[in-house]
């Protein structure tokens, strides 16, 4: 009997679980709303997962941010394990202790308040590095989807594009015409305009000479 109890402490042993990993136990939170967070960090990177759970605003987060901590403490100091390498294995809470308090009702009776516990337990793991080139390989060959055009369309740019640099040079020389022609007009009148003032004035200072003569 001794001798089996031996062989079969010895295969535990050989067989044991050497990942790193942290237990909570007797949280004042019920199993179920711990396993909905739990569910958003499963098989995430040890990084990607506390900043999931640093970002989620419920009440067990923060506990289970603390469990996370420190399985990745117990990986790095006790096994040698960098944090950038792990991932969460496993993670789960099992039901634990359920304190029963009483509230009292109408008529002398009473309701029962069920206070429940959970144990919180986190398992890390480190990712192979098959595991790790492959994703790498992935996301460089992954390429993105260049959008449709249609060529009708480039067709459209295409010939507006040239219209508007054959138009421009035609704009600039009409535009060039247009100032010319103003200032030749601006300027023709304002000669005409003195000389027919002078040969007016030559004209009266003419006339009055012939009157005083004739007196």
């Amino acid at each position: 009997m001794a001798k089996r109890m031996k062989e079969k402490a010895a295969f535990l042993a050989a067989n044991k679980d050497r990942r790193p990993r942290a237990v909570a136990k007797y949280v004042r939170i019920s199993s179920s709303k711990v396993n909905q967070v739990l569910g958003l960090i499963r098989g995430k990177d040890y990084n990607d997962a506390m900043a999931i759970l640093y970002g989620t605003p419920k009440g067990s987060s923060e506990v289970i941010m603390k469990v996370l901590a420190s399985a990745g403490a117990n990986a790095e100091n006790n096994l040698n394990m960098s944090k950038s390498d792990l991932y969460v294995a496993e993670a789960y809470a099992n039901q634990g202790v359920t304190m029963k308090r009483w509230w009292p009702r109408s008529h002398g009776s009473a309701d029962t308040i069920l206070k429940r516990t959970c144990h919180i337990t986190i398992i890390l793991d480190e990712r192979k590095k098959e595991q790790v080139t492959s994703k790498k390989v992935e996301v460089a060959t992954t390429k993105v989807d260049e959008p449709k055009v249609d060529q009708k369309a480039k067709t459209k740019v295409e010939a507006k594009a040239t219209a508007k640099t054959k138009a421009e040079p035609k704009k600039a020389t009409a535009k060039t015409k247009s100032a010319t022609a103003k200032t030749t007009k601006t300027v023709k009148p304002v000669a005409e305009k003195k000389t027919t003032i002078k040969t007016t004035a030559t004209k009266k200072v003419a006339t009055k000479s012939i009157k005083g003569g004739e007196k």
